[in-house]
Formats: structure tokens, sequence, C-alpha cells
């Protein structure tokens, strides 16, 4: 089933939401979620000229958040606020911070900033922005905090803008922003950020080279990151720690360069401890590497057989500490997108060409920018459907219909010609996906926001952020 209603962001004559056509200096109207169907999510957003803040934007969405606030008759209370916070509800929790300003009351510092991390974690970006206004960064701390923040909506702009305007920045602003622009598939960004770190002055520490380290794994690239792990030592005199060890490690071995892993370790300085034992079992497993998982199994059980967890001992890949984050960040985001769903959302299903109101439009906008790009030379990647029992021709119709592809077609009709908007799928995009949407941006002259299982994918004049490795 498609579920389809409109949104719009700034102005509001009617208690309801519906498709935006903001000005060029708008901000843009973007909310993440993630559904247990194979669904993909579309919703419009317009992405010029973020760098500047119109409160005045966000106050009037504040004024509609007030209009479908399920919580409009509650006497707003700290106590309100905590509990919304605790269950997710960020735009009710926005309310009644406004609500106690009217009043005279001033929500704390620390609870706003948990309110800028809940924006983060559910990737409501508008929201984020209100909140934002609400917050008078008083140390670097809150300024973190709040390139966090965009950085969980997928927003670089805002963290750099943000970024930007610090007065100050510590090691720990370089690590998220570099961190921010990684997930975000722009990596070389980063890297060029580290360089401008060092170019000012700072001297790295072992954690700004986790974050170059991360940031390698993003783009693939192990030898940018194994020369940086030997200029620790040689330019900096960090003495590698066991932690930097199992950095690197992962770093290789999360890349599939497990033959370069096992030599990194069989060469360490040291003996390797359980810790990085465990990363290579969990990863050669990953990768399917079943007999080289099964000698680290055996090896981490020699170095301390009580730290091996029940599903290590049967040969799975044993869920880390740092999984049950994790989870409550996807049920967060679970929560959000029921009610998102009922306002901003337009869901499609793979395939489904009948539902959505406007499914000719959409089916001929789909056919005719095919004909375009089998002209610009594109290829359908008819190998990623296994069903043997269909012509090529069936399986380009399926790849053509994907529910990516309906919901980038939908959002072409229902935006101003040349506006960016954002699709977001519950899946990892598969190379036909990512083909096809490099393409279109190039034909629409438009940017596309991706957002899949595992990163943000920016398409823009034929070519996407992650530089073809996700």
């Amino acid at each position: 089933m498609v579920r389809i209603i409109c949104s719009s962001v700034l102005k509001f004559s009617k208690p309801k939401f519906w498709w935006g056509t903001q000005s060029s200096s708008s901000r843009c109207f973007s909310s993440r979620a993630q559904s247990h169907n194979h669904i993909t999510k579309m919703v419009t957003s317009s992405l010029q000229n973020v760098s500047t803040r119109h409160t005045c934007q966000n106050r009037s969405f504040l004024l509609q958040c007030r209009r479908v606030s399920s919580n409009a008759q509650m006497s707003p209370t700290i106590e309100t606020f905590d509990a919304l916070c605790e269950e997710g509800r960020c735009r009710e929790a926005i309310e009644v911070v406004e609500r106690l300003e009217d009043e005279g009351c001033v929500v704390d510092l620390p609870r706003l900033l948990g309110l800028a991390k809940l924006c983060g974690q559910a990737e409501a970006l508008e929201e984020a922005r209100v909140v934002h206004d609400c917050i008078t960064p008083l140390d670097v701390r809150s300024y973190n905090t709040l390139i966090e923040m965009y950085s969980g909506c997928g927003s670089t702009d805002d963290a750099l803008n943000v970024f930007d305007e610090m007065p100050e920045r510590d090691t720990e602003t370089w690590c998220v922003m570099m961190r921010c622009l990684a997930k975000n598939g722009k990596g070389e960004q980063a890297i060029d950020m580290f360089t401008s770190f060092k170019a000012e002055g700072n001297i790295p520490d072992k954690e700004i080279f986790k974050a170059v380290f991360f940031v390698c794994v993003s783009l693939g690239d192990i030898n940018e990151g194994l020369l940086h792990f030997e200029s620790m030592y040689r330019d900096y005199g960090i003495v590698p720690s066991m932690e930097d060890y199992v950095s690197v490690t992962e770093m290789l071995a999360a890349c599939g360069h497990l033959d370069e892993a096992l030599e990194f370790v069989e060469r360490m300085a040291v003996e390797p401890s359980f810790e990085v034992c465990e990363t290579l079992m969990n990863l050669a497993w990953v990768h399917g590497e079943l007999d080289l998982g099964d000698r680290f199994a055996e090896l981490a059980k020699k170095l301390d057989a009580t730290r091996m967890k029940k599903e290590s001992n049967a040969g799975l890949v044993a869920a880390k500490a740092s999984d049950s984050a994790k989870e409550k960040i996807k049920e967060i985001r679970r929560r959000w997108m029921i009610r998102e769903e009922k306002t901003r959302m337009l869901s499609f299903k793979a395939g489904d060409t009948t539902s959505h109101p406007q499914s000719d439009k959409i089916v001929a906008a789909l056919r005719s920018l095919k004909v375009q790009m089998l002209d610009m030379g594109f290829v359908p990647a008819t190998k990623v459907l296994y069903w043997e029992a269909l012509l090529e021709e069936e399986k380009e119709e399926k790849l053509l219909f994907g529910s990516h592809k309906l919901a980038v077609a939908c959002g072409i009709l229902s935006s101003p010609a040349r506006k960016s908007f954002t699709v977001m799928k519950n899946l990892r995009t598969c190379v036909d996906s990512h083909n096809t949407l490099k393409m279109i941006s190039e034909i629409t002259g438009r940017e596309i926001i991706a957002r899949d299982k595992c990163r943000f994918h920016h398409y823009k004049n034929g070519g996407c952020s992650c530089q073809d490795y996700w």
C-alpha cells in the first residue's frame, strides 16, 4: 500500500501539510524513517542558501506544530518536556519549549542539547533547525552537539555553517565534523579538513587519527589510512596503543582487505590482543572467509575464553555493546516514521504502478527518462535480479519500477524545477539504482539526496558523493 500526504514548510493557512514550493532562500524540509516493508519514502525539500538562518520561518513551522500537536491542551511543564523526549516525540517537545518560553520559563541548556541529540537520532531536520534557534551555544561542547545533530539529519551544509561560526574549536569538533562529512559521502572533503586542522597549527592526537581511519573506511582507501598510521609515530611521536592497532585492523578488514589485515596483525610490534582477534574474527565471517574467522576465533579463545560470547562460540557474529544504542535509535526513528507518515511522507513499494493518484504520470516519466538514459549509453544492471526465468526485457521492466525510482519520479513531478529533494530507502542501494539516479540527476539538473540503509548519497551532475564506493 502506498500512503501519500503532501507537505509544506513555511506558509500555513490550513491545519494540514501539503507540498512545499519555497523560495530559493527557504529551508529544506526532510525527515528520516525506516520500515520493515521494502518501501522507499520520499519528501521534497529545498536546499538552496541554507547558510542563511531564518528564525521567522522556523517559528512558522512551530506554529504549525501547535495546530497538529495532540498535546495542545496540556499544561506545559518540564516534566512534560522530559516525558516527550523519552518517547522520542521531538516535535511536541519543541512546542512545550515554546510555550514554556511564552510563560517566562526557560528550559535549561542540558535539556535543549538532549533534544538536539534526539532530533539527530530521529533524522528530523526541520525540527533540528527550530531547536538550533532555541539554543545559544555557550561553549564548544554545545557547538559540537549541534554539529552531531545536523550530521544525523544528513545536512552537511548546516553542520559546516555551525563549524564555521564557532569562535573556537577543540579536537573533538574536528573529529565530529570529519565523521559527519564521511557519513554523508564526502570523505575527500573530510581528509581535506584534517589537512586544514594541521595547517592551523593544531597537533594531531589519537582521537583525530581514529576519525581519519573512519574516513578512510568510508572511502575504501586503505593506503591513505596506512600512511596516516605510519605518520602517527614518525611525525608526531604517538606510540600506537592496542586501541590504535584495533582501529587500523578494523579499517583494513571492513574494506574487505582481509589479507592486508592479516599481514598487518602478523607484523604488529606487540602480541595481538583479544580485541584484535575478535575484530578480525567478526569481519572475516562478515566477508564470508569462514576459515579465517574460525582461526581467529580459536586465537581469541586462547587469549581470554571468558570474553567469548555465546554467538561467537557458535560461529556467529556477536552483537557489539554499541548495538543496543543503535537499536534504541532505530526505535526512535520508527516512532517518528509512524507519526510523520500521517503528515509528510510518501511511501512506495517496488512494482506498484497503480496506487498513486499520479501513477500514469510517474510511469510515463520513468519511461521517458529511460529513453534519454539509453541514448546516453546507460545499460541496466539486470545482474542484480536473480530470477532466471525472466527474459532480459522483463528484468529491465522490474528494475525500472523499483521503489527507489518510483519515489524519484514522483519527487520530480511534485516539486519545482531544479529543486533538490530527498528519498529514503530501508535497503542498501543496488548498483542499478545508483547508476540510474546519477544519470537522472544529470538529465534533470537536480541534486537528489538519497538515504539507504548504510549512508547518504548526494547525486548531482551525473555523479555521486560516495565516488561509487558504498
